[in-house]
Order: C-alpha cells, then sequence, then structure tokens
C-alpha cells in the first residue's frame, strides 16, 4: 500500500451518498425543512379554505390571488438591498415570520379583496427568504461544498413539500374542510418555528476578495453575464411550474386519464428528487456548473418531448409508458439544474451573491411563477403539443447559452485561492 493510499480518508457512508459536513448545522438544516413543510401544506390549503369554508367564489379567488402574488414581485429588490444592510440571516428570518403573519390573517379573511392582501404578505415572505436563502448557504458553508449543499437543501426542501402536503392532505381525509381552520393556524406555527431555528444561527460571511477591483470595462461585462445568467433560469423556472400548472390538466382533459395521474408523476419526481440530488450531484453530474446546466437542459428538453408524445395521434396506448419516462427524465433534470443554476447565482461573478443580484435572479423566479398559469393555459387551449413544444424550445436555447456561463480566468483564480 501507498503511502498516499494509506493517509487517504477512508470513504463514509456521507461521501458515497454526496452528503455535505452536516456536523454543527443542526438549526440550519431543521429551518430549511420545516420552511419546506409550511410550503407544501399552502399548496392544498390557500384554494379550499377561502372557496370551501368561506365560500368565496372560485374565479375572485384565483384572481385575487394571482394579483397578490404580482404586488409582491419587487420585494425581491427590496429583500436584496435589506440583505446588503443587516445580512442574509436576518431576511430569512424576517421572511418567515412575515409568511407567518400572512397565514394568520388567513383566519380574518373574506372578501376577495382580503385574499389579496394576505397572499401579498405571505408572497412577500416567500420572495424575501429565496431572495436570502442562497446567500445564506454561502455565509454558513465552505466554498467547496456549496454545490452539495444546494443540492442537499434541494432534498430537504422536496422532503418537507411532500410531508407538508400528506399531513394536509391527511386532516383533509380523517376530518374534512372543517380542519382547514387549524391547518392553517398549523402552518403560521411552522413558519414561526423555521424562524427561530434561523435566528439562532451563528454565520460568517465569506472571506472578501482581496483581488484588485474590476476595472468599468469589466464590471459591465460582469453584469451582463448575470443578466444572461438571469435569462438562462427562466425555463427553469417554467419547467418547475408545468407540475403545478399544467400536468393535471393536460392528463385530464387532453389525454383522458384519471385524475390521480397528475398525483403519482408528483410523487415519482418527489421520490427521486428527494433521493438522488446529493448522490447524482456528489458523483455523476459535472463539475463545472455552466457544464451542468448544459446538460440538465438537454435532458429535460427529451423531457419535454416524451410529455408531448401521448397527444401524437395514434400513440394514446403508450401513454402511461411516455408519462412515466417523461417524469423521470424530468426529474433527472431537475437535480442537475437546480444545484448548478443556484451555485452559478451566488459565484458567476465577484457580486453575484450580494443583494441585487440576488434580488434580480429571485424576480425570475417570482415573474416566472406568476406568468406560468396564464402562459401554460393559453398554450395548452391551442393545442395539447404547444406548451411541450415551447418549452423544450426554451429549454434548447438555455442549452446553447449556458457555455457563456463558465466562469472567466480571472474569476476561477479568486475563488480556487
Amino acid at each position: 500500500m501507498s503511502a498516499t493510499t494509506g493517509n487517504r480518508r477512508p470513504r463514509t457512508a456521507a461521501d458515497r451518498l454526496g452528503l455535505p459536513a452536516l456536523r454543527g448545522h443542526g438549526l440550519f438544516v431543521t429551518g430549511n425543512l420545516i420552511d419546506s413543510v409550511g410550503n407544501g401544506m399552502l399548496l392544498p390549503l390557500g384554494l379550499l379554505y377561502f372557496t370551501e369554508v368561506l365560500g368565496v367564489p372560485l374565479a375572485q379567488v384565483g384572481a385575487a390571488m394571482t394579483i397578490g402574488q404580482a404586488l409582491a414581485l419587487p420585494v425581491t429588490f427590496l429583500a436584496g438591498r435589506l440583505m446588503d444592510r443587516v445580512g442574509p440571516r436576518r431576511v430569512v428570518v424576517w421572511a418567515n415570520v412575515l409568511s407567518a403573519a400572512g397565514f394568520a390573517l388567513f383566519l380574518l379573511a373574506r372578501d376577495p379583496w382580503h385574499v389579496a392582501a394576505v397572499y401579498v404578505l405571505v408572497q412577500a415572505g416567500i420572495n424575501m427568504y429565496f431572495t436570502a436563502q442562497r446567500t445564506l448557504i454561502t455565509h454558513v458553508t465552505r466554498a467547496e461544498e456549496r454545490r452539495a449543499w444546494f443540492a442537499f437543501t434541494g432534498s430537504l426542501r422536496n422532503i418537507g413539500l411532500a410531508a407538508g402536503s400528506a399531513a394536509a392532505a391527511g386532516a383533509l381525509t380523517v376530518f374534512g374542510n372543517g380542519s382547514l381552520r387549524w391547518m392553517i393556524a398549523a402552518d403560521a406555527a411552522t413558519y414561526l418555528l423555521a424562524a427561530a431555528c434561523f435566528a439562532a444561527l451563528r454565520t460568517a460571511p465569506p472571506e472578501p476578495d482581496t483581488a484588485a477591483p474590476s476595472t468599468p470595462v469589466t464590471r459591465a461585462a460582469d453584469t451582463r453575464r448575470y443578466l444572461l445568467l438571469v435569462a438562462v433560469n427562466l425555463p427553469y423556472v417554467l419547467a418547475q411550474a408545468v407540475l403545478a400548472v399544467l400536468v393535471a390538466v393536460y392528463t385530464t382533459r387532453a389525454l383522458g386519464l384519471p385524475a390521480s395521474a397528475a398525483s403519482l408523476l408528483f410523487v415519482i419526481n418527489t421520490v427521486i428528487v428527494s433521493a438522488c440530488s446529493t448522490v447524482v450531484t456528489a458523483h455523476v453530474a459535472p463539475k463545472r456548473p455552466h457544464r451542468a446546466v448544459a446538460l440538465g437542459y438537454l435532458v429535460l428538453t427529451v423531457a419535454m418531448a416524451a410529455f408531448a408524445l401521448p397527444a401524437l395521434p395514434r400513440a394514446a396506448a403508450v401513454a402511461w409508458v411516455a408519462l412515466i419516462a417523461a417524469i423521470t427524465l424530468f426529474s433527472v433534470a431537475e437535480i442537475l439544474l437546480g444545484p448548478a443554476l443556484s451555485e452559478l447565482s451566488v459565484s458567476l461573478t465577484p457580486q453575484a451573491a450580494g443583494g441585487f443580484t440576488q434580488g434580480l435572479y429571485q424576480f425570475s423566479w417570482a415573474a416566472g411563477m406568476v406568468a406560468a398559469p396564464a402562459l401554460f393555459t393559453l398554450l395548452l387551449e391551442t393545442g395539447p403539443l404547444y406548451p411541450w413544444g415551447v418549452e423544450a424550445a426554451a429549454c434548447l436555447l438555455g442549452a446553447l447559452a449556458a457555455p457563456a456561463l463558465r466562469a472567466t480566468d480571472r474569476h476561477r483564480r479568486r475563488n480556487q485561492r
């Protein structure tokens, strides 16, 4: 046995699973998990509560939710400015408190304008949280583990979403719609508990870059590259909205499948992403994030084609096979894209983790999620192949643009110090 082999640290189960070093990060992990549980409960609760318990017409609730979410869009930039002043930890704490207040006020809402107002608060909290959360990861973890942490927190988020959705579904099944008020209160409490976890964190910003300041030309080039990243992120944002907005309507109306089909596809996606994110990111995905983005978009393009396949003439017989293949490819692409895009969002340029750039990056998420329902339903009304074709074309453009996101020699040297 060579000396090198003899001194090498033996691989642990955590290494094989691609997990980052978790020791000392219990509060951070718990806060992320609890916040995701609250988000998971949000999905089935909001619409049901206002329509079934309060009796507000469905169309009015939908319009009020959209208005509230749209009014909260500028919060991403306000949160970015706040983050530069007080740091990401406090912004994450206040974001959870704001979401808790929004849910508590659900219990007082009666009219459509009330619905819009509470959704402004809830969505403002969500936008604040995700504006600061990526930078917070850079304050509590080491740079060489950054993508592993993005993959791990992505897994936690899927686990939390599934747990929250399952808890809400179980309560509704056992106790009926009468339990919605109690679940709303419980959801508000989860956000307060997450806020307490983040408030107790000890954080330290990464070591500042000691290299010579960029020239004006270089700063302008950095800005253009970051704007390109924001544009490249948009197809991924729309793809994330596919499961929530498009799949259920497509499988039932266009393909004539039972309503349970969308739930099954959601479960498959959750299991794959939760179980495989860290392993694939550590051992399979390209090490350079721009290459992982390019590969992820190519896989996602194929997934969109697989989703569209059952809508072709005389292809209904292969609907289930095509859909399961599509959601599997979709999940693999999500694992490749999510951590890599998040890593780029805080490392592409020297100022990437700052408030303005993170606000801009999160704005692409918030705006895409607001636009997705109208976009996908309009395309689906035009024809069942259109939404998949448009999204596939956008993903292909993302794959072609991804090589321009590689680190410059100047910035790569800075990251290696």
